[in-house]
């Protein structure tokens, strides 16, 4: 084996020539500058390429439990997204009686309503009752586009009665009735921004269920959107099925 050593004398020193002799080295490669200067011998090399190797190895799995891991966490905030929304809105059905496809919260029933629990989180009522079929008495959302373009709504007084408790804007003393209920059209309110994409599937599908689905079933019923799951089939990192949470 040789190597390739460059010298120089003292007259191509003042040209700034170089002048190349071949020198053995045994088994090193080098390419030298100087006397002292040293490269590196085969077998130096080869440990090297190996450790890099086993490091590779070891490391590339890490990276992907990692981003597997990310994405299941990004998979758990867009249920947790969508499962919120769809109980915010819920929340805001509680307490409207519905006559003729409108809200009329304080016709009927309205001791009845006034025992009914409201939770304090809610402070609208949903007033449009055309959202809902016959087949929704639960009043859950019909889908989720639903919950993004949004729902005509009108404030919730604090009896739970939209639309009581604004006595002083015109109406007759004693009468629960007030302009709001005008305007009932006047306001929509959005529960969720965007349909999250599903980070196992790389789309913005999702798996339905109705409340009144079979616990095990693996078709929707179409009634609502009670609750919202993967459609993947794979299996997450703590042995679960992702179609699962």
């Amino acid at each position: 084996m040789f190597g390739t050593v460059y010298r120089h004398n003292a007259a191509s020193k003042e040209r700034g020539d170089w002048v190349g002799s071949p020198k053995s080295t045994g088994r090193r490669f080098t390419l030298l500058s100087g006397e002292n200067d040293r490269g590196f011998s085969l077998i130096e090399l080869v440990i090297t390429v190996t450790v890099l190797s086993i490091l590779t190895i070891g490391v590339i799995p890490m990276v992907k439990v990692a981003v597997r891991r990310q994405k299941e966490q990004q998979l758990r905030d867009a249920l947790r997204q969508m499962r919120s929304a769809i109980d915010d809105f819920h929340r805001d059905t509680i307490g409207m009686v519905c006559t003729g496809g409108l809200t009329s919260p304080q016709q009927g029933g309205g001791q009845q309503q006034q025992q009914m629990f409201i939770d304090p989180r809610s402070k609208v009522v949903i007033s449009d009752c055309t959202i809902f079929g016959v087949d929704n008495p639960d009043h859950f959302p019909p889908t989720l586009e639903t919950l993004i373009e949004g729902v005509n709504v009108v404030p919730r007084a604090s009896g739970g009665q939209g639309g009581q408790g604004l006595q002083s804007t015109g109406t007759r003393p004693g009468d629960s009735s007030s302009v709001l209920n005008s305007q009932l059209a006047t306001k929509k309110k959005v529960y969720l921004r965007e349909l999250p994409i599903d980070p196992m599937t790389g789309k913005a599908d999702w798996e339905f269920k109705s409340c009144y689905d079979a616990s095990d079933t693996t078709s929707w019923g179409g009634e609502n959107v009670f609750d919202v799951r993967s459609k993947s089939k794979a299996k997450a990192l703590n042995g679960e099925q992702y179609s699962d949470w």
